[in-house]
């Protein structure tokens, strides 16, 4: 079978073009747990599922209490926590120390997944 070269090279370029855009994606937050912006009651864990395998050393978390009911002039306050991976190692699972007071909340995280490239963000949330 003789195909014309445009043809030939296409069906290498265009398999070759969805490989390369593969090799250049950056993790995206699929899931949390709690949901960004909900209302819930006191989670024991806030979970953070990616769509890549992250590099555990160089991913983490910080949760952040930026207001409490009662309590209008309070600046935020760092809630000491820690972060593990999942097995899969594609999810940040964040056990703060002590039960997590009525209040909002904001979660920063940041990860790099294996193929090094590093992505931040945030979410918030209400423990009723």
């Amino acid at each position: 079978m003789n195909l014309p070269r445009s043809l030939s090279l296409a069906l290498i370029a265009v398999p070759a073009f969805f490989a390369s855009a593969a090799a250049f994606a950056h993790p995206k937050l699929l899931v949390s747990t709690p949901a960004d912006k909900a209302t819930v009651a006191a989670p024991a864990t806030v979970e953070l599922g990616f769509s890549e395998t992250l590099m555990p050393q160089m991913s983490g978390a910080d949760v952040v209490m930026t207001s409490m009911p009662g309590m209008p002039g309070m600046g935020p306050m760092k809630v000491n926590v820690k972060v593990v991976t999942s097995e899969d190692a594609k999810s940040l699972v964040v056990t703060p120390a002590r039960p997590l007071g009525k209040g909002d909340y904001r979660v920063d995280w940041h990860v790099v997944s294996t193929d090094t490239h590093a992505v931040k963000g945030s979410l918030t949330f209400t423990v009723k």
